[in-house]
């Protein structure tokens, strides 16, 4: 018997809008391309400041989910994910090699919530929780202030 854990977690910001794509099953997939910085002081000599980002893909096949993001995930919007990392494997015609691109895939019983007000200006924050999760669950704060370290 096997135990593992799988979980991946982010606090970034949108890169560009939420894209749906349709599979040919008939069903939905939702992309996400998430930013996430860090900064340290080169210790080389120069004592510069270094801002690093790091980009990361979400993917969701969930509909419910899905409705929420195109509503919601608009470019430069601060968000909070929760999910599991993947690694999808496929080959480009006429290539000989393996292509792979790991993921974070938002699968029931993972999240996404919206640590900001959106940008039209109606003062709510969007946030939004799998049906199978409870809502008094260990809910981040919506107040950025509280929770986010940069």
């Amino acid at each position: 018997m096997s135990f593992g854990l799988n979980r991946a977690e982010l606090i970034g910001r949108l890169g560009a809008d939420v894209t749906v794509n349709h599979l040919t099953s008939g069903g939905r997939v939702a992309n996400m391309s998430i930013a996430t910085d860090e900064s340290y002081i080169d210790r080389n000599g120069s004592g510069d400041r270094i801002d690093k980002t790091e980009w990361h893909r979400c993917v969701t096949f969930q509909d419910g989910l899905i409705d929420m993001l195109v509503k919601h995930a608009k470019k430069g919007r601060l968000v909070y994910v929760a999910g599991k990392l993947q690694t999808r494997k496929w080959r480009k015609d006429g290539e000989d090699s393996d292509r792979f691109s790991t993921e974070i895939l938002l699968v029931p019983g993972g999240r996404v919530q919206f640590l900001d007000k959106p940008a039209n200006g109606n003062g709510a924050t969007a946030s939004a929780q799998p049906a199978d999760e409870p809502a008094n669950g260990s809910a981040m704060s919506s107040d950025p202030a509280d929770s986010i370290p940069f």
